[in-house]
């Protein structure tokens, strides 16, 4: 079984020596995935186990450790290859909507002309007068260019400075963004929340209240009060939390594991709740996008034009050759038409209603967020009771007793020596 990419991740941020606690904080895992992940990652990665006299456990890996693994693990390198071949992919079928909308433009442009050119020649063969050529026909062809893409294109120029991340984007990129957006801006929304809630409760020193933990949780209920923490219940389980109780009879949460650190690292900045992102309608520049809905337009416009034309089946008969395969496929360019302007219509109104969503739970999280900037009595008693279980405990070189680095014979021989040291240098101190 290949190795948890979150944990490699973990543990080439933290600088290839960590603890279990330092990567169930960083990659935001509980507590037995991260020590089960560690135990697999040094096996197969040849990693060392750090023992302390206190009993706890470092994790010290190669910096090449992601090479050895990638020769071990073909299901890795397969993995690599699938990512660079899926970004290639992805990227044909994200242009792939434009280019269709594009060739369905030209499609039903050209068959309107070669329809329209060959009923006014019928009319010229026919003796008719010039005063019949101009009633019907010409206002077809007159409205479909007014909204053709030249047409378009020259009386319209977006300005790419309206928006940073659409001067980015190419046309077809922008079509793609324009139907389908540009994905969930909280996809990793639940790894951020642990990742949050892992780093206050080391910023405490890994005693915390439950209000301090409260921000970042949803689905607290309406009638959230400070006397009920269930919502504790899941932190607990991840982190391997411990509670205590007061005389008072308040209640705070320890985490040991969350203590143990490989390393003093400085003060990671956290914030103050748990903030989801709305979602955007598009990220393309506002020019790109009413660029993408005039052709859309322009097409479905076009596209009813077109079937009024093949309504009765006879043209595309007489004139065969494209007109013929364009109505063959006259549904197909119908629906993609149709699609490609009630797709974004539908997604636009269900966007708003999903931010509606995000809002609120933004403001109740920032609601529970303020009653830290201000803490009652009561709350300030936990807080303060809570830090009677805080502390640090860094792992250095000379607080190990044990290393599967060196051979377990030469590491006894080392410390009995450094024993016999010290008790020299009482016993002189002594004389």
């Amino acid at each position: 079984m290949a190795p948890n990419p979150a944990i490699m991740h973990a543990v080439e941020q933290l600088g290839y020596r960590v603890t279990i606690g330092d990567v169930a904080t960083q990659a935001g895992l509980n507590i037995a995935e991260a020590n089960q992940g560690l135990l697999a990652l040094a096996t197969d990665a040849g990693g060392h186990l750090q023992v302390a006299e206190t009993g706890d456990i470092v994790y010290l890996f190669p910096q090449n450790f992601k090479a050895i693994l990638r020769n071990k693990y073909f299901q890795l390198r397969l993995q690599e290859w699938w990512q660079k071949i899926w970004g290639v992919l992805f990227y044909l079928i994200r242009i792939s909507f434009g280019i269709f909308l594009v060739v369905s433009i030209a499609l039903i442009t050209i068959s309107i002309v070669i329809i329209i050119t060959a009923a006014n020649s019928d009319r010229d063969n026919g003796n008719r007068g010039s005063s019949d050529r101009g009633g019907g026909f010409f206002f077809f062809p007159d409205l479909f260019w007014y909204f053709s893409p030249n047409y378009y294109g020259t009386s319209y120029q977006p300005r790419r400075q309206n928006s940073r991340q659409g001067s980015e984007m190419n046309f077809f990129e922008a079509v793609f963004s324009f139907l389908f957006g540009d994905g969930n801006p909280n996809a990793k929304l639940e790894e951020r929340r642990w990742q949050e809630i892992a780093t206050v409760i080391r910023s405490q020193r890994g005693a915390v209240a439950a209000e301090q933990i409260a921000p970042y949780l949803d689905d607290l209920g309406p009638s959230y009060t400070q006397e009920y923490e269930d919502y504790m219940l899941p932190v607990l389980l991840r982190f391997n939390g411990q509670p205590k109780v007061s005389s008072e009879g308040q209640i705070v949460y320890y985490f040991p594991e969350i203590q143990v650190q490989a390393s003093k690292k400085g003060r990671q900045s956290v914030p103050v709740y748990l903030e989801e992102l709305p979602w955007r309608f598009s990220k393309a520049g506002s020019g790109q996008i009413m660029l993408s809905a005039g052709l859309g337009v322009l097409n479905f416009v076009g596209a009813l034009i077109l079937g009024n034309l093949l309504r009765d089946g006879i043209v595309a008969a007489q004139l065969g050759g494209l007109v013929a395969f364009v109505q063959g496929i006259y549904w197909l360019l119908l629906a993609y038409g149709t699609g490609f302007l009630g797709v974004p219509l539908i997604r636009y109104f269900w966007i708003q209603w999903r931010n509606q969503k995000i809002a609120a739970r933004n403001r109740d999280r920032l609601s529970r967020a303020r009653l830290l900037t201000n803490p009652d009595r009561n709350l300030q008693q936990k807080i303060d009771y809570a830090q009677q279980f805080a502390a640090e405990n860094i792992i250095e070189n000379q607080d190990l007793v044990y290393s599967t680095e060196t051979d377990l014979l030469d590491q006894e021989i080392q410390n009995s020596a450094q024993i016999e040291a010290e008790w020299q240098k009482r016993l002189q101190s002594g004389e």
